[in-house]
Parts: structure tokens; C-alpha cells; sequence
């Protein structure tokens, strides 16, 4: 994100839930250039960008002046090698499918906690999440003990995600990427908004690619172009992502070790803290209830517990005693009555990875049941 940290709204969007909704990926290797100053700029004659077949048909960006003209910018801005970049950029292929993808929904959308929650909280992700968890029991009580993120929370991030590495996504990253940088849908509200953010990931992966040495157009990932189990996009890869396994390489397809010190390390950097409940239960008294003001901030926390309740939202137990901010979190069932909770900071901190609280509430319950599961099976 997890876009993670893509931008959309979409269940399996994945990271990018929180303005888009990431969804996949697939295999890449990508060495941590940043923590290794011997990296060095890789030239034209050292790595070979080959133009392999697209995914879908779609007229090569190199006929574009705009974009050639974007990709002699990227590489005077970044040093990169200018040919190298030119080919990169100039051999991407216009993708209909995620353009097709990204367009707006022609019908508003009803959502339905319930529904959306079956989607992720199932026996085959939850037996998936168990053989995953038991597997990598040191690196999620490592990653807990250096970042302070419960490993039911890591564990089920990625179950959200990617089903544990099961559907990381078959897009060509250089296609979808490219195509919503330079080709984002004019029918989108924010079209031009998003056009802006594809183009950092354009420099963002290059970037990387260009680094590690290896032809941008061998990654698979999402429509969106977000990459490996936990779905990070080429800004959160650089940013976040660790070689938590000690190898040199971080590499968020084959190595759960690093996947799990990256999710961690993303959310430290969103201020989880450690030992906060993600939410509490809420009730009303609808004497002094004032909906729309509770309503008003979204899931952002600003309530102390005294003004939640003066606006008649009551917190027992642990809830009462809190001393930081809350927010009332709204989970809306179709036809059927919301449900309500109190968000704290870290329930804030799980919607940076995908801008959703239904997308944080599946996250949430998810990991809860792996680990009863996990309990059970001890026993």
C-alpha cells in the first residue's frame, strides 16, 4: 500500500484504496539501492530494455512528443541514462483494459459492510492465513518487537491483499503505470489529479529499475500498477520496503520475510503506536445525539472520549479511559442498519495503506480470525 499506498477505492484495490483501490502484482527482485550507496546508475549498454508483448494491443509511446519530452525531464531530473529512459517509456504499450478499469463506476455505488466483509473474511483466506503465519512466526514477532504492529494486523494486510501472494497480478507495471500517467480516463472527476500521481510512479519505478539493473518491462502487478503480497506501489516500494531477511536484496514476490518487515515499516511511518486498539464499540443515546457533528471529520480522529460523548456517543470500558483522539466509523449495510465503532489513531493509520474504513474493518477481522484459528489449532 499497502497504493500501498496506491490511490482508489475498491475492495481488493489493495493499497490504493485509499484513493484508488490496488488490487495485484507479480514477481520482481529489487535491490535496496538506497541502503547500498555502491549501486550505482546502470547505462543503456548494461541493461537492455526489451519490448516483449504487451498484455493488450496498444500503440507505442515513443510516437507521443509529450512523453518523450516527459522521459528526457525524468532523466535529466533523476541522472538517469536518457536512451535507457526514452526506451523504457517509448516502448510501453497503451493498456484499453486499465484505462477500462480505472473509469469511474456508471452506477452509484451501495455499500454493504456485510457484503464487502464476506469477500475477504473466508475459509480459504483464513486457511491460507494460518499456513502463511505459522510459517513466518519469527519474522511477524520480529517485525512486531522492532515496529510494535501486532502480527494479526500484518498478517492481515496481506491476506486482503494479494491472498498471501496467491493473486498478485498480471499487468505489465511499465504498461499500466505508463498508460495512467499519459492516458488516465478524461471522464474521471480528478483525471488530471491522478494523471500527476501515475507520472511519479512512472519516476519512481524507473527510478528503482534503472538501480537494481533489471528491464521495467519483466515486473507484473496490478491495473494500477501496484507490486508483490502486500501491493505497494513504485513510491511506497522506495520509500518503505526493507530487506527485512538480511540478503541484500529486497524482494516483496518471494520473500515473506521482507514483505513483512515492509508492511510494518509502512505503518510505523504512519504513526501506528504500539499497544492502541484499532476501535472500540460505540453506543448512542439519542437524547443528546448530534449525528452530524460525530459524522462531520470522516474516519480522521479528532473526538477526546468526553466530547464523544457529549455528542452522545458512549464509550464503555477501555473506550471511556482513552486518551487520544477517536472517530466515528460508519459501516453502511445496503438496505439494513450501519454498524458503529470509535476509531483510534492506529484504525486511521490501516485506511493510509487504502483510504476505505471497510477496507481497514476487513483488514482488522481477518487478522482476528487467523489468529483464532491459530488458537484453536494449538489447543
Amino acid at each position: 500500500m499497502t497504493f500501498c499506498r496506491v490511490l482508489f477505492s475498491k475492495p481488493a484495490f489493495g493499497h490504493l484504496f485509499a484513493i484508488f483501490l490496488v488490487a495485484a502484482c507479480t514477481r520482481i527482485t529489487w535491490a535496496a539501492g538506497l541502503k547500498h550507496p555502491e549501486k550505482r546508475h546502470v547505462s543503456t549498454s548494461e541493461v537492455n530494455v526489451k519490448p516483449a508483448s504487451a498484455p493488450t494491443a496498444g500503440q507505442p509511446y515513443t510516437l507521443r512528443p509529450d512523453v518523450m519530452q516527459f522521459a528526457d525531464d525524468l532523466a535529466a531530473r533523476r541522472d538517469l541514462d536518457p536512451t535507457w529512459v526514452r526506451n523504457a517509456i517509448g516502448q510501453a504499450r497503451y493498456s484499453a483494459t486499465v484505462a477500462r478499469l480505472m473509469q469511474p463506476a456508471a452506477k452509484p455505488f451501495v455499500k454493504n459492510w456485510r457484503v464487502y466483509r464476506s469477500r475477504f473474511i473466508d475459509p480459504i483466506r483464513i486457511a491460507a492465513g494460518v499456513k502463511f503465519w505459522q510459517a513466518n512466526q519469527d519474522a511477524l514477532a520480529r517485525a512486531e518487537k522492532e515496529y510494535g504492529v501486532p502480527a494479526d494486523i500484518i498478517v492481515g494486510i496481506i491476506g486482503v491483499e494479494t491472498i498471501f501472494g496467491r493473486d498478485t497480478g498480471s499487468f505489465r507495471v511499465m504498461d499500466a503505470i505508463t498508460t495512467l500517467a499519459f492516458d488516465f480516463p478524461s471522464a474521471h472527476p480528478r483525471a488530471r489529479e491522478r494523471s500527476e500521481f501515475f507520472k511519479g510512479e512512472v519516476e519512481q519505478f524507473l527510478t528503482l529499475q534503472s538501480r537494481r539493473g533489471d528491464d521495467p518491462f519483466k515486473p507484473l502487478g496490478s491495473f494500477a500498477g501496484a507490486m508483490g503480497m502486500p501491493q505497494f506501489m513504485p513510491s511506497s516500494m522506495a520509500k518503505y520496503a526493507v530487506d527485512f531477511d538480511g540478503d541484500g536484496v529486497v524482494d516483496l514476490w518471494n520473500s515473506p520475510a521482507d514483505v513483512i518487515g515492509s508492511v510494518a515499516n509502512y505503518f510505523k511511518a504512519f504513526n501506528w503506536q504500539s499497544g492502541m486498539p484499532t476501535y472500540y464499540p460505540v453506543a448512542f443515546d439519542k437524547t443528546r445525539l448530534d449525528m452530524d457533528a460525530l459524522m462531520a471529520p470522516d474516519i480522521l480522529p479528532t473526538f477526546s472520549a468526553a466530547s464523544f460523548a457529549a455528542k452522545g456517543a458512549v464509550l464503555d470500558g477501555p473506550g471511556a479511559l482513552h486518551t487520544g483522539p477517536l472517530a466515528l466509523i460508519e459501516l453502511l449495510n445496503g438496505p439494513d442498519a450501519p454498524q458503529y465503532v470509535a476509531g483510534t489513531e492506529n484504525f486511521y493509520a490501516i485506511t493510509r495503506y487504502n483510504w476505505s474504513s471497510y477496507y481497514a474493518m476487513a483488514v482488522i477481522e481477518l487478522g482476528r480470525e487467523v489468529g483464532l484459528a491459530m488458537a484453536q489449532r494449538s489447543r
